[in-house]
């Protein structure tokens, strides 16, 4: 039986990972979003969330039992000890799940996004990387006009996450996010049709 072709899409925050992830979804190309597992294992009553509340207390939990993401946050990019240590909870049963709907997939393409490919070095798990790209100026931009952050917060994830030039070099494929919507959908529509030549895996 044949295996789909496997896209890591990476890039660094802020950069429209999600935006390109939903591009390729409406050209019927099935998507495994780390981000999406992630929140699904770190829901009420799940082990991982048990995990991180006897490691980081229950300060951690909001009044409505969920995880409290942006304490959570704050806490981890301050310190990169505790930030690894709840890397080490979640990306394993991340990966696992990932692996498990890969294999479930019918259709010759899937796109598997995993903000932190290279940082987990997860590189393996893909047969093409795909990078979204563009400048760290407008990455800060976003993060203060759509997200909020304050400058600390801001240079705490990127100095955590694995730099511009390091993730370029890995990248098979790169799509560039800085300019309009629909410079961005011409690019996703000629990755589409380029990865539709490349013969599927064989198991």
């Amino acid at each position: 039986m044949d295996i789909p072709l496997k896209i890591g899409l990476t890039g660094g925050i802020a950069t429209g990972k999600t935006t390109v992830s939903k591009l390729f979804a409406i050209r019927g190309i099935p998507i495994i979003d780390a981000d999406e597992i992630a929140h699904q294992i770190v829901a009420p009553g799940q082990p991982a969330l048990k995990r991180i509340i006897e490691i980081f207390g229950s300060i951690m939990i909001g009044t409505d039992g969920k995880l409290n993401r942006t304490k959570l946050r704050e806490h981890i990019f301050a310190n990169s000890e505790q930030r690894l240590r709840l890397e080490a909870i979640l990306h394993p049963a991340i990966r696992e799940i990932m692996l498990a709907k890969t294999r479930a997939i019918k259709k010759p393409i899937c796109i598997l996004s995993i903000p932190l490919l290279v940082e987990t070095q997860q590189v393996e798990l893909v047969d093409r990387v795909l990078v979204v790209d563009c400048p760290v100026a407008l990455q800060r931009e976003r993060l203060i006009s759509c997200r909020g952050l304050s400058l600390l917060q801001i240079e705490q994830i990127l100095k955590a996450q694995a730099n511009r030039n390091t993730r370029l070099a890995i990248a098979d494929d790169i799509i560039y996010n800085d300019a309009d919507y629909k410079e961005l959908e011409e690019q996703v529509i000629k990755m589409v049709q380029k990865y539709r030549t490349i013969p599927k895996n064989k198991p």
